[in-house]
């Protein structure tokens, strides 16, 4: 399982799960920090990814495209 940090959250986050063992890496790190939330999706599903954003949007796309890819809201 691969996650994909969005850009909401700091690269920090994923320097450190990728520090804990876990496949990860940022938008900025794919070069998709000014991409859409489709084109992030898309890039996540083709990877088999998981998605943690701050972004509620990615809530919508998991629940039209449940099958697609995951995704980890984190709020606050």
């Amino acid at each position: 399982m691969k996650f994909l940090v969005d850009n909401q959250l700091p690269v920090a986050l994923a320097r450190y799960l990728t520090s804990r063992g876990y496949d990860c890496e940022h938008v900025d790190d794919a070069h998709l920090d000014r991409a859409s939330d489709a084109e992030i999706w898309q890039y996540a599903s083709q990877r088999g990814g998981v998605v943690v954003s701050k972004d509620e949007d990615f809530l919508y796309l998991a629940a039209h495209f449940p099958l697609s890819v995951s995704c980890v809201h984190c709020s606050g």
